[in-house]
């Protein structure tokens, strides 16, 4: 049942429309479903690409990294494509790309094409960060805007699940290979296993392709077309008679008076400059980076290596993840039902405020075991070969030995196992080798080579480090600069850290994970919201590429507790912003909201 816009009497929709509006919600669903896989897939996949690929921690940080650095070059122009082929078009070319990218990762032998194809991921899942929240905005009514936006966010959740299950599958059937104690097939198996995982996650894509054809372009691109009869067709596929009338009037009233204010021409740019535009683009844009800034997208996508790192077993470290990913999905819906009863500036104050609190107790029980580091770099520097490359196979016996060598006598013999992380450098340019574990049989050596650490041309060499020299870089010999062997904690702690990432998932998913879709194309204005959304998600994909490719890295020579007090001191920016400068929009229109920020009185 729904209510005439213009008479207020109640009117039914037919159950055509009314399988056409829940079909629609379906669509947008399945795209963001496709935008958590893209998120969440790598986080299930990284532990055996790591084992299988030969690529050290700078390679595997790229590989991660790749989806954000696609999605920051599509979100750039995602606005304009979107303004260019209609939103319709642009979620079905979305779909495309995700459905070409995974056999070109799945099939991938060789550091280029993982990560080309890992970029193609990245591009699909810009468009659709732009062009499925655009597309609910202007497609919505005002009643279901909310709603609609809601159920993208939340079958993005349910896409990081799906991942966190397909890889926890995978991980019991690498356990049972395990079990038979050959470690050249488990070598295999596990080469097969990240592959595997890829190819599972090729079925949605193909039916958000499918589905993006059978939706109607938004009523709003095409009157902009001058295709009002189109315009009027789609808004009858979701409305009533009388709705698609008064709708349609309002959006030609819009289009005209947009029209008439320009006629002019010289009141444009002016115009842009105005409260209404400058302080919510700005309030957007601080939203989306911090949003990266808690360190979401890195947590999820390395959650399984946190979880061993910390001293879980393979196993309970994929469960832990796939954990990790309910909550996130079931919390979710909570934001959704609450998001319109208690507003989007109150559940960010509090997802904020209980990131922060978990973040510092994540950083704080990563920081004991951190501080048992012991650095056995001249240990290892000894081993380097002459042609100035490093090939160690780190085991229990290999332990022993270096924990034995030098300062580290004291810390012999404690018989827990260790993991080693070898940070090292060719003159001006470093890289850290994967984390290894002592109790590991099926761990690769540590393998250092040149390539592995300089720059193959002057153009990669700038984005590395601007003022190195790539020439004398490349006669430089190898120089070890920490080899940090670090106990592994106990499985009680590693449960811990757990629990302490599974409340800040809780927190993130009520309020930061619901709102910010919502804050995003509600604070954008009409006029600029499409471009306006593509640059803040270039922003927040910005943040977040950065974050995931020094992640790593940062780890490895200054440990886990080093980037969760970094994530919890970037939130405090966060909460300040969301609690003081952010205003309520619950319950208003967003022409409402456009007068707030003018400074004009809003009518109640």
């Amino acid at each position: 049942m729904t209510a005439d816009i213009a008479t207020g009497n109640p009117t039914v929709l037919d159950d055509k429309k009314i399988f056409y509006n829940r079909f629609l919600l379906i669509v947008a669903g399945l795209g963001g479903l496709l935008y958590g896989v893209d998120v969440g897939i790598i986080a299930g996949a990284l532990p055996y690409l790591e084992a299988t690929s030969g690529l050290n921690a700078g390679q595997l940080s790229i590989v991660v990294a790749a989806v954000l650095l696609g999605s920051v070059i599509s979100t750039l122009f995602a606005g304009l494509l979107a303004d260019w082929m209609g939103r319709k078009s642009l979620m079905a070319l979305s779909g495309v790309l995700f459905v070409i990218s995974i056999p070109m990762i799945a099939l991938a032998h060789g550091y280029g094409p993982l990560v080309f194809g890992r970029l193609l991921q990245g591009v699909s899942a810009g468009l659709i960060g732009v062009v499925v929240p655009l597309y609910l905005a202007e497609c919505l009514t005002a009643s279901s805007r909310g709603k609609g936006t809601g159920i993208f966010q939340w079958l993005l959740t349910l896409g990081i699940v799906t991942a966190a299950l397909v890889g926890v599958y995978f991980s019991f059937r690498v356990d049972q290979v395990a079990k038979l104690g050959d470690a050249a097939r488990l070598l295999t198996f596990k080469d097969t296993a990240w592959r595997g995982i890829f190819w599972v996650s090729l079925p949605p894509g193909i039916l958000f392709v499918i589905g993006s054809f059978m939706v109607a372009e938004s009523p709003r691109w095409l009157l902009r077309r001058g295709k009002q009869e189109a315009a009027y067709a789609a808004l009858l596929r979701s409305r009533t008679t009388a709705q698609a009338d008064l709708e349609l009037k309002e959006m030609q009233d819009v289009t005209a008076a947009e029209k008439g204010k320009n006629a002019g021409g010289t009141k444009t740019k002016e115009s842009l400059l105005r409260r209404k535009y400058v302080i919510p683009f700005v309030l957007a844009c601080i939203i989306l980076a911090c949003n990266q800034a808690t360190g979401i997208n890195s947590i999820i996508a390395y959650n399984t290596n946190i979880l061993l790192q910390s001293g879980l077993s393979d196993v309970a470290a994929h469960w832990g993840y796939v954990v990790f990913t309910i909550i996130n999905f079931a919390v979710t819906f909570g934001g959704v039902v609450l998001v319109d009863r208690k507003g989007r500036k109150f559940l960010l104050g509090i997802g904020t405020a209980g990131i922060i609190v978990s973040l510092i107790c994540t950083g704080v029980l990563f920081l004991g075991t951190e501080k048992l580091r012991v650095d056995s770099k001249s240990t290892v520097q000894s081993l380097v070969s002459p042609d100035q490359k490093l090939r160690l196979l780190y085991n229990e016996d290999m332990a022993g030995k270096m924990m034995s060598a030098g300062n580290n006598a004291s810390n012999a013999g404690t018989n827990r196992p260790t993991s080693l992380v070898v940070i090292y450098s060719y003159g001006d340019f470093r890289a850290a080798s994967q984390v290894v574990r002592s109790d590991d049989p099926a761990a690769k050596p540590i393998e250092v080579t040149r390539e592995s650490c300089v720059p193959a041309n002057k153009v990669v060499a700038f984005f590395s480090n601007p003022f190195g020299n790539l020439d004398a870089s490349r006669a430089a010999p190898l120089r070890i600069e920490n080899a940090l062997i670090t106990p592994v904690p106990l499985p009680r702690n590693g449960w811990m850290v757990a629990i302490t990432l599974f409340v800040f998932m809780a927190f993130y998913a009520v309020g930061p994970g619901v709102c910010v879709w919502l804050a995003l194309s509600e604070l954008m204005p009409t006029r600029i919201r499409s471009n306006g959304m593509s640059i803040a998600l270039v922003l927040n994909q910005a943040v977040s590429t950065t974050i995931a490719a020094v992640f790593l890295p940062t780890v490895g020579k200054y440990g886990y507790s080093t980037m969760f007090f970094g994530f919890a001191a970037c939130t405090v920016i966060y909460f300040i912003t969301a609690t003081w400068f952010l205003p309520e929009t619950k319950g208003k229109t967003l022409e409402e909201i456009e007068a707030h920020f003018e400074g004009a009185t809003v009518a109640q």
